[in-house]
């Protein structure tokens, strides 16, 4: 089974793209999804007890947790240490469930693939880009968002430059999501050398 690290920095459009191989049959296991269900889930109680007044009856209520740790390099990391390891039990899941069901490709949707070090666990690494210029002005139009907070995101994230040349293969979503489907198409034949329909499946 041919394992895939699905990334982009914030405004490139990854989720989007996440979208297109799940519309071609692929199975997709998206890392921000998994913490949410965390945040309703089992991460609960332990993140409750290292950031006490975070949790509501719906769970980890993000914006509470965001005032503690967002900009607060300590706590994000105590945070991470918590998160991480959950998240890669699910991962493990997910990819144990693909193989008994004879899936021959699969996607790992990780914001962070390269900056945790996950590109070394994945088969070839996708990169969903864009220019810097049509980053800023998507991420600009988010509720919320402010200069600051972005500042602190990208500070985060390894540059895109330095990603792209560390990528297999390159999803420039500037030029429309038509495009960007058919560089999706272009990705699957390439992963799995063949010209034909690609359905997930052996």
């Amino acid at each position: 089974m041919i394992v895939l690290g699905l990334t982009g920095s914030i405004g490139m459009g990854k989720s989007a793209t996440a979208q297109m191989f799940r519309r071609a049959g692929i199975p997709v296991h998206d890392a921000d999804a998994t913490v949410h269900a965390l945040y309703r889930g089992d991460a609960v109680p332990l993140v409750e007890a290292a950031f006490p007044g975070v949790t509501t009856s719906q769970g980890i209520d993000r914006t509470r947790l965001g005032a503690q740790v967002f900009g607060n390099a300590e706590a994000m990391r105590r945070l991470e240490e918590i998160i991480h390891p959950l998240v890669a039990r699910e991962r493990e899941t997910f990819l144990a469930r693909a193989r008994s069901e004879g899936r021959r490709l699969v996607i790992l949707d990780i914001p962070l693939l390269m900056e945790i070090g996950a590109d070394r666990e994945v088969d070839a690494v996708v990169l969903v880009t864009a220019p810097a210029e049509v980053q800023r002005a998507r991420v600009a139009a988010r509720d919320g968002m402010t200069e600051e907070k972005l500042a602190i995101i990208l500070a985060k994230q390894m540059p895109d430059a330095e990603k792209r040349l560390r990528a297999h293969f390159l999803i420039d979503t500037s030029r429309g999501f038509p495009a960007a489907e058919r560089q999706v198409a272009d990705v699957l034949r390439a992963a799995v050398g063949f010209g034909g329909k690609i359905s997930g499946k052996a």
